[in-house]
């Protein structure tokens, strides 16, 4: 009996201890602002690749040849599957986002919708078929078909040796004419960090 009586004020020590030890802080900050907390992939990686590679690809010599071939008419482009063949967890439908807007905001070429996008608007307009106004309803058979798609993977390779570590990515775009199967760009694009741990002294 006296034991219980013992162990009860030492549990209830060791609960306030843990209860009292853990807080929590959060901080709202600008978007655009650079933070590297793991070293790893993140927004900022996805931003500036994305806009590097879209740019390099826009000043290649395959959209003058375009452009001089169709009468004038702005390349037509759908960002297809971009694989993730890295160790870790990469969003990469964030990064096709980011690639979509780079080609946009640039406005040389227009960006078609995926396929599974596609779908949602297909059935949309099947939709507006049956419920919507005769003035309002958007005809079937009036899409935009796409003359490029643009594909890709992520790959990492990692080097580790105590508390130092080097992450080194590669991505690999390609842009190819959907009518020919041509691939007419090719751009890498390469990232390379260097990770330092320190233990720091009790």
């Amino acid at each position: 009996m006296k034991r219980h009586l013992l162990l009860a004020p030492i549990l209830a020590a060791a609960f306030a201890v843990v209860g009292c030890g853990a807080s929590k802080s959060v901080t709202r900050i600008d978007p655009t602002e650079v933070i590297d907390l793991s070293g790893r992939w993140n927004d900022t990686d996805s931003q500036e690749v994305s806009k590097a590679m879209i740019t390099d690809c826009l000043n290649s010599s395959w959209i003058t040849r375009h452009m001089t071939g169709a009468e004038g008419k702005r390349p037509v482009v759908i960002v297809g599957s971009i694989r993730n063949r890295s160790m870790e967890h990469i969003p990469v439908a964030t990064f096709i986002a980011d690639i979509e807007r780079a080609f946009i905001n640039d406005g040389r070429v227009s960006v078609v919708a995926s396929a599974q996008e596609r779908g949602e608007l297909r059935d949309e307009k099947d939709d507006q078929r049956k419920f919507a106004s005769l003035e309002s309803i958007k005809q079937m058979g009036q899409e935009l078909g796409a003359d490029y798609m643009m594909t890709g993977e992520v790959n990492t390779i990692e080097d580790r040796e105590g508390g130092k570590q080097v992450l080194f990515y590669q991505i690999d775009l390609v842009l190819t004419d959907i009518e020919t199967n041509e691939k007419i760009w090719l751009g890498p694009k390469k990232i390379k960090k260097f990770i330092e741990r320190k233990r720091t002294a009790l």
